[in-house]
């Protein structure tokens, strides 16, 4: 096994033993006879250190209690910060033992109280398991639960020249990303990241309160098999603490290990266009939202010259001063400058020729990016690097948020884009960090069957996030007033959200929604369970129930056991 972290590597979990029964048509070996400790354990801590427990009259404590989003603040008993599966569960046993309730953390990017909540006694902190390397015995890299998107990238590019299409935001951590789906600026060429998962490590709790680590894959003869397929789309904290994943895309374990996975375009073409609300009227506002809709669309299907193309366009609230379209191409596809230069004009057509600027004020949650007005060519890592951390929200110690998704499969119609124009152009909320942004989806991503993957939604042609970032407390009450009145007005045809339907596909939950469980914001009669996982929610539960019986893994918006 070879590395790109200085830490020394863990030894690899051998395989689980063999002679379970085969799973059929769902069914699941209960957890306490099924899910075998791997044979070969690794070493319980780093030679020398003894295991690291924080507690609150710690100097490292505040920061170990609070995540991005710092409406959630924890007081827990002790922060574990866990450096190998052993540490790991010791520290859930422990919990178990002393009826202590516990959380998983590795970024931190939570939108939700998931990680950080008054009920919560310990939290498993997995920031300091961030190694990332080649497993040779499986033929596989290995992504450990801390490792962060960027630090991932970096590695497997500069270490073998693959990666993997994950997001972009560079601080985010592996383990809850990768567990709700994974998607990024890769995704419509190659898919989401869990469509080249191979396998997970899992420190889940049996029946009878004993925790031990489990190794999962998609193989089919794997008796943990449906505990893979859980954590590719079920979201963090359900089953268990994950400890790392490996990653091959399907069909090349016989290659070497730079054939393994998606192979980065050499360079990219990266656009920033910015479009002053000046020359906004509300139909052209219309038109700009109708065209970005209308384009994905025609351009949805793996096929399309437009698959290497992924685009966001981010509407900040007017007082920002304008919008950002913000485009990146593989450089290296036939008539790579045509083609972002046609889309461009595509999007922007009903603005005139004169209304695209350089983007000198943030958008999104980008900051001004000037330099990228004329589409520039450059090495892939390089755009990663800079979109990933051109990204004020992610380093901001005091920025509160609320936030809302939608899988969409049909662009909107002009009565919801004039929704979001009457909010976006309020004047009793002028807030710049609040935003409606539309990110393109499609592509590879829908050529995976619904329940190949727990991530359910395969057919949608882009997202929208509905969201706003506010730094003071006593802001709270407008801005999430302001997020619920945009959402809940643009899908008020479906009771206020957007239910799986001809035109919606429900919610990611990688972006959990705090309002998704409550019926005075939720007017749909859809529950939660299937706004996010449609019906692949049944089958979630089963894996719950054989896995985690004890519901030791729970969390405000967690896999419920059966009824």
């Amino acid at each position: 096994m070879t590395s790109m972290n200085r830490r020394s590597v863990l030894a690899s979990t051998a395989a689980v033993i063999a002679g379970a029964t085969a799973l059929e048509a769902g069914a699941l070996a209960p957890a306490a006879a099924a899910a075998e400790t791997s044979p070969v354990q690794p070493p319980a801590a780093l030679p020398g250190t003894a295991p690291i427990v924080v507690t609150p009259d710690d100097p490292r404590y505040a920061d170990l209690v609070v995540g991005n989003n710092t409406r959630w603040v924890g007081r827990p008993d002790s922060v574990r910060v866990v450096r190998s599966t052993a540490e790991v569960v010791r520290a859930v046993q422990e919990a178990v033992d002393g009826k202590k309730r516990l959380s998983v953390k590795s970024g931190g990017h939570c939108y939700c109280d998931f990680v950080f909540n008054p009920d919560v006694r310990v939290v498993i902190d997995t920031s300091a398991l961030n190694t990332v390397s080649y497993d040779a015995q499986r033929k596989a890299f290995a992504v450990e639960a801390g490792a962060t998107l960027l630090h991932m990238y970096e590695s497997l590019f500069k270490g073998w020249g693959v990666t993997i299409p994950g997001g972009m935001c560079y601080s985010v951590g592996a383990g809850g990303h990768f567990s709700g789906g994974g998607y990024g600026m890769l995704s419509r060429k190659h898919g989401l990241s869990i469509d080249h998962l191979y396998a997970v490590e899992v420190v889940t709790v049996d029946a009878s309160g004993k925790a031990k680590a489990v190794v999962a894959t998609r193989e089919k003869n794997d008796p943990h098999r449906e505990l893979w397929w859980a954590h590719t789309g079920g979201g963090g904290g359900n089953f268990g603490v994950v400890t790392r994943y490996w990653f091959r895309t399907p069909g090349t374990e016989n290659r070497p290990p730079a054939e393994q996975l998606v192979k980065p375009p050499k360079e990219v073409l990266v656009s920033a266009v910015g479009l002053p609300w000046s020359s906004l009227s509300k139909d052209k506002f219309t038109a700009m939202v109708r065209a970005f809709g209308d384009w994905h669309q025609k351009n949805a299907s793996a096929d399309s010259p437009y698959a290497n193309l992924c685009s966001f366009l981010m509407m900040n609230h007017k007082s920002n001063g304008s919008i950002g379209l913000l485009t990146q191409i593989d450089a290296t596809v036939p008539d790579a400058e045509r083609l972002i230069a046609d889309y461009l004009k595509e999007i922007t057509a009903a603005l005139g020729t004169d209304a695209a600027r350089p983007m000198t004020e943030s958008a999104g949650e980008h900051g001004p990016m000037p330099q990228l007005f004329t589409p520039q060519r450059l090495p892939w890592l390089t755009a990663a690097k800079l979109l990933g951390t051109s990204n004020p929200t992610l380093t901001s110690p005091v920025l509160r948020g609320h936030h809302k998704s939608a899988y969409l499969r049909k662009g909107f119609t002009d009565a919801q884009i004039g929704s979001m124009y009457r909010h976006l152009t309020r004047t009793d909320h002028e807030n710049a960090a609040s935003m409606v942004v539309l990110l393109s989806f499609g592509g590879k991503i829908n050529t995976v069957p619904s329940d190949a993957t727990a991530s359910a939604q395969r057919d949608s042609i882009f997202k929208g996030l509905f969201q706003s970032f506010w730094p003071d407390k006593a802001d709270d009450a407008e801005n999430i007033a302001w997020t619920r009145d945009v959402y809940s007005e643009v899908f008020a045809g479906t009771g206020g959200y957007p239910v799986p339907g001809a035109q919606t596909d429900g919610c990611y939950i990688n972006y959990p929604d705090a309002d998704i469980a409550d019926p005075a914001q939720n007017r749909s009669g859809v529950p939660w369970q299937t706004l996010y996982y449609k019906g692949n929610y049944p089958r979630l539960q089963r894996v719950k129930a054989a896995y985690d019986p004890l519901n030791v893994f729970r969390h405000s918006q967690s896999i419920g056991l059966p009824q």
